[in-house]
């Protein structure tokens, strides 16, 4: 049998000038993103990650996803070498959903490069093989390296998953991953940049930090002509970078406080109900609980209705507590609880229905 020729991939390149890939322009760029789009750079960062040394940049193929923009989200930086696709996201934040984000990009990515009618062949097609990085380089302390995956995303799976997404992470912040730091001197001077920034701007007007950092790198050789060469943009993306970090924090903050203070209301409500509850079981009316725990008759009366549990099954000491809610003697016995209960729970006139009932059973 005649061996099958794979299909050859069809891949819609970004066609480049030189050695810097067209930035997208409907997302305000970031300055990872900016210097990274560098061909140079984005190979040695690419050779101190896999432990490889290409030299020629023209063997890493940047590749467009047309703004790379899928569902509202944006992609930092996708390549090809040596048939890997790679797809490099700065990270400021932790975000657990990589993983699924990812898998959007990377479906937008492939949907791009292969031929859809080709689909419907009995060739089967190759596609490169997809590698996920997540720099993160955040506030927020965190190892030099972790790992995410789809499948905790997964609600009740069971066994392994059916379709898998592994996202590593590397923490580029100074004093993180030193042997990488060592191996790109790019990230290294980066990462000092991001330092000084954030360290200036505790201590002066954000503006004002922004400019010191950059002057103070370039005085320090700390990507010198980068910064030389781009200075105005790199001084309004840090500032946007920066504000944007902020709010984030902000809103993080205000969401742990809100669940924190809904955690704390439940944790009160909960123990509130056990109280009331051991206050019925022992006696005391509705309207007593409710002055003592400073809730509505309502209120009280709903946790009391939980407690008893009806549609599990009626006892002797539900009519008891069911008579005790309505502030009633129980006085019928035992073998008519099941009437007696359904009479008090349509009937408003409860003592009268339950002493109705009662003579009835005599």
């Amino acid at each position: 049998m005649a061996k099958r020729k794979n299909k050859k991939i069809i891949v819609k390149r970004n066609r480049l000038k030189g050695n810097t890939a067209t930035a997208n322009r409907k997302y305000k760029d970031t300055v990872f993103r900016m210097l990274f789009s560098d061909r140079k750079n984005l190979l040695s960062l690419y050779n101190a990650i896999n432990e490889t040394s290409y030299t020629d940049v023209a063997q890493l193929e940047i590749v467009t996803l047309e703004n790379a923009i899928y569902m509202g989200m944006k992609n930092d930086l996708a390549f090809i070498i040596n048939t890997n696709l790679f797809l490099y996201e700065h990270q400021s934040t932790y975000n657990p959903n990589m993983p699924l984000r990812d898998l959007f990009y990377i479906s937008s990515e492939y949907q791009k490069m292969v031929d859809w009618k080709s689909l419907y062949t009995s060739t089967r097609l190759r596609i490169p093989t997809p590698n996920f990085i997540v720099f993160y380089n955040g506030t927020e302390k965190k190892e030099d390296r972790w790992v995410d995956y789809l499948s905790e995303s997964y609600e009740n799976m069971s066994g392994e998953p059916n379709l898998e997404l592994k996202v590593i992470t590397l923490n580029i912040n100074v004093g993180h991953n030193k042997k990488l730091m060592e191996e790109c001197r790019t990230l290294r001077e980066y990462a000092q940049y991001v330092d000084k920034v954030r360290r200036y701007s505790n201590e002066m007007e954000l503006n004002t930090a922004v400019e010191r950092a950059v002057s103070e790198s370039i005085q320090e050789g700390i990507l010198k002509e980068f910064l030389q060469k781009n200075r105005a943009e790199v001084v309004a993306m840090s500032i946007f970078e920066y504000n944007e970090e902020e709010e984030k924090r902000k809103l993080r903050k205000a969401e742990y406080e809100a669940g924190k203070n809904d955690g704390i209301k439940i944790g009160r409500e909960e123990e509130k109900r056990k109280i009331a509850n051991s206050l019925f079981e022992e006696g005391d009316s509705i309207e007593k609980v409710a002055r003592i725990l400073c809730e509505s008759e309502e209120t009280i009366r709903g946790w009391v209705n939980e407690k008893m549990d009806i549609k599990g099954g009626v006892t002797e000491k539900s009519v008891h507590l069911l008579c005790a809610l309505f502030s009633v003697t129980p006085m019928m016995p035992v073998k008519d609880i099941d009437t007696c209960l359904t009479l008090a729970m349509r009937n408003s006139n409860v003592e009268q229905q339950i002493q109705l009932k009662y003579i009835t059973n005599q």
